[in-house]
């Protein structure tokens, strides 16, 4: 079978990448915008997929890397905090992006799988969990602004699709993208957690499930995974030897996280494998020797990540 993967080569594309190549029974064709990172990363897989670099704003790049694929798994987005600094960039990304691959698929037969997000549901800790997909969407900035309106466009666009609403998915090396917008979740919110690994296994396998398409499944680490930002910041910080961050870094108004029920994602997909605590083991071997100099550097890396904490320096 013919894939396409766009934004193949970032957190979620990379572990795509490491559930499909093994299975060696499909041409992968990346799509994604050149970079010394992303060409670093491209390098790991040569011999075994085929690159196309562009722009996702650009629909010639965008036609050129779609024709001739039987399933399309879009994963370009830009995120926050990203999202919030140019809202105009944010929009021609996430939604002019996806309306070129709309465009390009029109008329053909290619499935697309779409990478949308449980930020969705907005602030729902006063409401008892778990989130269900027939629960309201609540727009709360410009990135659920962009994957609500993605998911109108794909819904009445006449292309055969799937919707996956991704749980919250950390990256394994943790070091070099630790950003302010942790301290945006409060201590207490409660978090559907999916090991990376877990949604490169569930994107990998609905390429091959047609009985998601017309669907929008939540897609979560299940019962094992669901906690609280509390154990997402001192499990890893402890294990590093970074040490919990004194409660008064950390914000109080709700943030656009829950726990999910995840019951048909799983009865389709089968990927539930991986828990938090085995992410924080991934994370400590990730870091690997550099664990050493996080424990002798952490009074200068705890003050640099309490600089970063709009709620503290208040």
């Amino acid at each position: 079978m013919n894939i396409l993967i766009t934004g193949a080569f970032g957190n979620v594309g990379t572990s795509l990448l490491r559930e499909l190549l093994p299975r060696g029974r499909h041409h992968v064709r990346c799509f994604d915008v050149k970079s010394p990172r992303t060409e670093r990363v491209a390098r790991r897989y040569a011999g075994q997929i085929e690159v196309q670099w562009g722009d996702i704003r650009n629909a010639g790049d965008v036609r050129r890397a779609v024709e001739g694929r039987d399933v399309v798994i879009h994963l370009i987005a830009i995120i926050p905090p990203k999202s919030d600094l140019d809202h105009a960039v944010t929009r021609a990304v996430n939604v002019g992006g996806t309306q070129n691959i709309l465009d390009a698929l029109a008329g053909s037969s290619t499935r697309l799988i779409y990478s949308s997000s449980l930020a969705l549901f907005g602030a729902t800790q006063h409401m008892p969990p778990p989130r269900t997909v027939s629960d309201p969407i609540q727009l709360t900035d410009v990135y659920t602004e962009t994957k609500a309106e993605c998911e109108r466009l794909i819904k009445a666009s006449g292309v055969t699709y799937a919707l996956l609403r991704f749980g919250a998915v950390l990256p394994i090396d943790v070091l070099g993208v630790i950003d302010p917008l942790m301290f945006d979740v409060p201590l207490g919110d409660r978090m559907e957690f999916v090991h990376t690994y877990d949604i490169g296994l569930a994107l990998a396998n609905a390429i091959d499930t047609p009985a998601i398409d017309g669907k929008t499944l939540l897609v979560g680490g299940g019962k094992r995974c669901q906690i609280y930002q509390r154990e997402v910041i001192l499990k890893p910080f402890e294990a590093l030897g970074i040490g919990m961050l004194p409660e008064s870094a950390f914000g109080h108004a709700p943030y656009h996280l829950d726990w999910l029920d995840t019951t048909e994602s799983q009865r389709l997909l089968c990927y539930q494998r991986y828990t938090f605590d085995d992410y924080v083991r991934d994370v400590v071997q990730a870091v690997g020797w550099r664990r050493a100099f996080i424990r002798v550097l952490r009074p200068l890396i705890r003050r640099r990540l309490l600089a970063m904490s709009p709620y503290y320096k208040a």
